[in-house]
């Protein structure tokens, strides 16, 4: 097993985690972070599968540093939002539907 392969399948683990905690998750806060989490398997599939002959390619690398980039601003934006539901309601947990 290469090494490259086994960071794609430790990404593919993190992936899976993550998305298991956006669905199951109702804390605003912890599916932030499982959403991160998910953000950061994809990146190490990303770099794990983009090995040629034992040479990484730098295309992939750039786009994990450019995606690292846009996952830090999201997650800000995410956490300032829920900052203005928790002043809102007091509350930081998605309010439930009416329908429900």
């Amino acid at each position: 097993m290469t090494g490259g392969l086994l960071f794609a399948l430790t990404g593919a683990a993190l992936f899976a985690l993550g998305v298991a905690g956006v669905l199951l998750i109702a804390h605003l806060l912890r599916r932030i972070l499982a959403f991160n989490l998910m953000g950061s398997g994809a990146f190490l599939v990303l770099v794990g599968l983009a090995q040629r002959n034992d040479v990484p390619d730098p295309v992939p690398q750039a786009m994990v540093l450019t995606g690292i980039v846009v996952a830090v601003a999201a997650t800000a934006l995410a956490l300032a939002l829920t900052r203005k539901l928790h002043g809102l309601t007091g509350q930081i947990a998605l309010p439930e539907d009416a329908d429900d």
